[in-house]
């Protein structure tokens, strides 16, 4: 009636697991095939979705590159445009000089004219000295007002149109930023007083 070899089983205790005797078979190491399928569907969509990442991540780096070529492109021209303005405007200026100074020369040979009847007649009347007094009562500027108001205008775009500078802002906000830290701490010490 009785089995001696489960009565052997019970009594030695070399056997046993850690909750007593085992009744089942041991497990067997690593993954089920449910595991295997579930680690192999993650590898693949971690793999898919890295593709796609590295796809889109490599077609906006071409797209900013193709970008900032256009925006380099677009200041060449502008800075083009504003040489061609320049030089027009320099041209123009120097054709409103020339004939300035042709006018000048002119009111100053007239002078000369009007005036060299005097040489030798009133004392200390010089040719040289009519030449000299005529040219100082024409004395020209050696620009137009034109020419300064060109000079005035041609700005190298590094004024910000008489606005608050990037730094005074940046100043202004980080002392705003400690003013309010400072006074929210002492507001906490008085309140802990």
């Amino acid at each position: 009636m009785h089995n001696h070899d489960e009565f052997d089983d019970i009594v030695n205790t070399e056997t046993w697991g850690p909750y007593g005797p085992s009744a089942a078979e041991p497990v067997k190491p690593g993954l089920t095939k449910r595991g295997k399928a579930a680690l192999t569907i993650g590898a693949a969509v971690l793999a898919g979705g890295g593709i796609l990442t590295w796809q889109h991540y490599s077609a906006e780096a071409e797209a900013n590159q193709v970008r900032s070529q256009e925006l380099a492109l677009q200041q060449q021209q502008l800075e083009l445009e504003k040489l061609k303005e320049m030089n027009k405007a320099a041209a123009e200026n120097a054709k409103t000089q020339a004939t300035y100074d042709a006018a000048r020369q002119k009111q100053i040979d007239a002078c000369i004219d009007a005036n060299k009847s005097l040489v030798g007649k009133q004392m200390g009347v010089t040719y040289s000295s009519v030449v000299d007094d005529c040219q100082n009562q024409y004395a020209g500027t050696s620009t137009t007002p034109g020419m300064q108001e060109a000079a005035a205008s041609s700005d190298t775009g590094t004024d910000s149109g008489g606005g608050i500078s990037p730094g005074l802002l940046l100043g202004i906000g980080t002392g705003g930023a400690l003013l309010i830290g400072f006074a929210a701490n002492r507001g906490k010490k008085t309140n802990a007083a």
